[in-house]
């Protein structure tokens, strides 16, 4: 991969991280609920899920998602069960300000704020496809393929980590002016929507014919 051919794809990662999804939801309703630092948990497992993404794509895996109708709806279809499942269960978070919400480890777990960033990312397809559709139009097919792969998923999990770290920090900030538990509980349910809009959306997604 030449730097030209690198730095358009760096470019083109900023856009990428930056579009709204299901991450950045996830990355804004940790910052909300436990504020910026331990978002960076949820957000690690956001970056392990595309690693596993750009695995995927690079062992071929993500061509049968892209051929297949069967793998592709399974995938899918527990991607949309996973989004709403997290939406219903943001919907009936207590509302608690984040002053108490410190002593909240035992509900969300760093290991399962991972777990949930990481299935949030790698149950989605459309994330799948979308790769393979940008992938190979950065990917020298004369040169080894294994170290372009590892450049281009080093360089989206750096602009992804920046962005969720937009994302969280934004939300962060506005968690700390709420102090109504009233606030708070309208606040939760709207990211709970959020989330559950985000998985109506990708059961309506439909692979390009």
């Amino acid at each position: 991969m030449t730097l030209s051919t690198w730095l358009t794809f760096f470019l083109a990662s900023w856009a990428i991280s930056f579009s709204p999804g299901a991450g950045a939801i996830s990355a804004m309703s940790c910052g909300l609920k436990y504020g910026f630092a331990r978002t960076y948990w949820n957000t690690l497992g956001l970056i392990m899920g595309i690693i596993f993404q750009f695995i995927v794509v690079g062992l071929g895996l993500g061509a049968l998602l892209a051929t297949s109708e069967t793998a592709f709806a399974v995938v899918k279809y527990l991607g949309v069960a996973y989004l709403i499942y997290l939406g219903v269960r943001q919907f009936r978070t207590d509302a608690t300000p984040v002053a108490v919400d410190k002593n909240d480890g035992q509900r969300d777990t760093p290991r399962m704020l991972v777990t949930r960033g990481f299935l949030i990312n790698a149950s989605n397809p459309k994330g799948t496809v979308f790769l393979l559709a940008v992938v190979p139009q950065f990917v020298d097919p004369a040169l080894a393929l294994v170290p372009q792969y590892a450049a281009m998923a080093a360089t989206l999990a750096l602009t992804d980590l920046v962005a969720m770290s937009c994302y969280a920090l934004l939300a962060a900030k506005v968690l700390r002016l709420l102090k109504s538990a009233r606030h708070i509980r309208w606040m939760n349910r709207g990211f709970g929507a959020l989330f559950i809009l985000a998985g109506v959306f990708l059961a309506s997604f439909r692979r390009a014919a």
